[in-house]
């Protein structure tokens, strides 16, 4: 299981919200450059980058400090938040980015995201963000009628690298994840499934890796930041087959 320490990007500074709330961010580094030199000291693989404002806004808002992050590292780099057209995703990945991640595109233009995986192999994920088990989208401002899996079940087969799914009702609050949920996607679906949202212990990590799902890898932010886990013992951990 790979762990993704996360960069969350709001007015340029190294953010974490609380239930994806913009009005509760907390700044934990101002230079999200020196952020991403500070995981991949400590052994990251990849880099989890996300555009608040951007997803917001609908189109990408934080560039700069997501190129100051590309420079920074020599890390595949995944990055969502404000992508919602075939051009941006191309100038994301011509730009260095490994993968970009669509979720409001996933649940309003599943076409251009199919278009996207079959012109780009292996560099489209799909974020999908469930309030009460239902997509939201919009950075999360707006909740539809569609499940999580109903969601997922459209992206079978096209060539989407990775479903990034995440528990608002979870994420910035250090509360654990919701591993029944992540766990029954995982099984329901044969794209790899990424856990995001509440992770705050060495023990949510290997709740994860032990549920039995195949979750492919899990992405950690507020409590990196705040030293509940350490990023150099959580990878171990991962590495570690369960008992």
């Amino acid at each position: 299981m790979i762990l993704y320490p996360a960069i969350d990007l709001k007015d340029g500074a190294c953010v974490r919200l609380q239930l994806g709330l913009m009005d509760t961010a907390t700044v934990f580094n101002p230079d999200p450059a020196a952020q991403a030199r500070a995981f991949a000291a400590a052994g990251a693989e990849w880099i989890h980058v996300v555009d608040l404002n951007g997803a917001f806004a609908g189109r990408p808002v934080n560039a700069a400090a997501v190129e100051a992050i590309l420079l920074a590292v020599d890390l595949p780099v995944q990055l969502g938040g404000g992508i919602r057209d075939l051009a941006t995703i191309t100038a994301w990945l011509e730009r260095g980015v490994r993968r970009v991640i669509l979720g409001t595109a996933a649940l309003k233009d599943p076409q251009m995201v199919k278009d996207a995986c079959r012109r780009f192999p292996g560099r489209v994920a799909v974020g999908i963000d469930a309030k009460g088990g239902r997509v939201a989208v919009e950075g999360w401002a707006e909740t539809s009628d569609v499940t999580a899996l109903e969601l997922a079940m459209v992206f079978e087969d096209v060539g989407v690298s990775a479903i990034i799914y995440t528990d608002i009702d979870r994420d910035g609050v250090l509360s654990g994840p919701n591993v029944t949920a992540t766990a029954a996607l995982a099984k329901a679906v044969q794209t790899p499934i990424i856990a995001s949202g509440g992770v705050s212990s060495l023990d949510d990590l290997k709740a994860l890796r032990d549920c039995g799902a195949g979750i492919a890898g899990v992405i950690s932010g507020r409590a990196l930041y705040d030293g509940r886990i350490d990023l150099a013992q959580a990878l171990a951990v991962l590495r570690t087959r369960p008992c």
